[in-house]
């Protein structure tokens, strides 16, 4: 029987507390390649991370396979309606079959933008073998994304999946080898272990088939990282080629409105000194082509909101964040300069060690205490903390598409 080289797609499997859709492409794999077949590629898709209607990580996967197209479609649908989480009134899944890819400007829409269910299937009527949407189709937008991707820049990630008797026990997974794993490898691999937190981020927290997960530059980097690390039996494993950690979502700015749910990068002008507001969130304005941007920096970014605190009016930096409600959430920033900071403050009294008051306009200052008057105030030249370069979110709060700054 002659073999086709064809793509199948996936996505919107998963709950917020189970299934996977990396395992789901995991067994497809494993059973097409038992049934005769060759897995070329297997890649892991991260789309726009502000979507609304996103699943946890917001993401699909394509195969791309030699073999038979409809045997594996029907494959591919016999599993999704078999694992995936339909009972969810989120999960929407797709299977889509290809030939040949779809023009690559919709993976860019989806990573970058908002698509629509409609222009997926106006896509796939005409580039798709075969495709099957379930209940609201949405997951349609991702596995056709996904099958439609080009990476200028890519990573990989190692996954190993859990035995499915073993899906409502405590994970085991030793943390110290996980930490050792990361220092064996770096920095071909990131984004395991968290030295502030003092523990590992690759652990995810639910109850979906994943037992942890590795990130690197190399299939070889990330297998041998996974190589070390001490863990409960294995149900499977992949390395999947993504476009994690690459900024793929990051739009480049130039003037006008922003729009809600689009990933920026920002050169601008810090126009006030940050502020900390309620819940520790740190906020401040930036100044591009006469526009004010709000900036803000969560509590979940702990150490990174005192670089954030540390920006002076003046600084110039290049801003990465999602616009949500109106406000930059940053991911990282760039500082290009840092120069001294000239502030100025009421005048000290020698005598009595207080800080005056003015005396009212034109009159200069006076001291409550002891009735001492200065004419001036005092110029203060503040030494900066921090100096030019990148700053960014610690691995526990980072974005999967955010590029970590290991990487160059």
């Amino acid at each position: 029987m002659k073999k086709t080289r064809f793509f199948i797609g996936l996505d919107d499997t998963d709950a917020p507390d189970m299934m996977c859709t990396t395992w789901l492409g995991t067994l497809l794999a494993d059973l097409l390649e038992k049934a005769g077949m060759k897995v070329l590629s297997a890649r892991l898709v991260r789309l726009n991370p502000t979507i609304p209607h996103k699943t946890r990580g917001n993401a699909a996967i394509s195969l791309c396979i030699l073999g038979d197209p409809e045997y594996a479609f029907i494959l591919a649908c016999d599993l999704v309606e078999r694992y995936s989480a339909l009972s969810c009134d989120n999960t929407n899944p797709g299977v889509v079959a290809c030939i040949e890819k779809p023009p690559s400007a919709f993976y860019l829409k989806a990573v970058q933008g908002h698509c629509h269910i409609d222009e997926a299937i106006s896509l796939l009527n005409r580039h798709a073998v075969h495709f099957k949407g379930y209940k609201l189709g949405r997951g349609l937008i991702g596995a056709t994304a996904a099958i439609s991707s080009v990476f200028p820049d890519h990573t990989w990630e190692y996954l190993m999946y859990r035995q499915a008797d073993r899906l409502h026990l405590p994970r085991e997974v030793d943390a110290e080898s996980l930490r050792h794993s990361e220092e064996l490898t770096t920095p071909h691999t990131w984004d395991t272990w968290d030295y502030d937190l003092k523990g590992p981020v690759c652990i995810p927290h639910t109850q979906d088939p994943v037992l942890y997960g590795i990130r690197g530059d190399s299939p070889f980097m990330v297998a041998k990282a996974a190589s070390v690390v001490r863990s409960e039996p294995a149900g499977m494993e992949r390395i999947w080629m993504t476009n994690q950690g690459t900024d793929a979502h990051l739009v480049p700015y130039d003037h006008g409105l922003m729009h809600e749910g689009i990933s920026y990068l920002v050169r601008g002008i810090v126009k006030e000194i940050p502020v900390t507001g309620k819940g520790g969130h740190v906020s401040f304005p930036l100044e591009r082509s006469g526009h004010l941007i709000p900036c803000m920096a969560f509590e979940p970014t702990k150490k990174f909101r005192d670089i954030v605190r540390s920006l002076r009016p003046g600084d110039e930096i290049l801003a990465a964040g999602s616009y949500l409600k109106n406000t930059l959430n940053l991911e990282k920033i760039y500082v290009f300069s840092a120069e001294p900071f000239l502030y100025i403050q009421a005048p000290l009294c020698q005598a009595c060690q207080k800080r005056m008051t003015s005396a009212g306009s034109g009159k200069g200052y006076k001291c409550r205490r002891c009735g001492v008057r200065k004419a001036e105030h005092e110029v203060i030249k503040e030494q900066r903390s921090i100096s030019p370069g990148w700053y960014e979110v610690p691995p526990g709060a980072r974005r999967h598409l955010s590029r970590p700054s290991v990487r160059g």
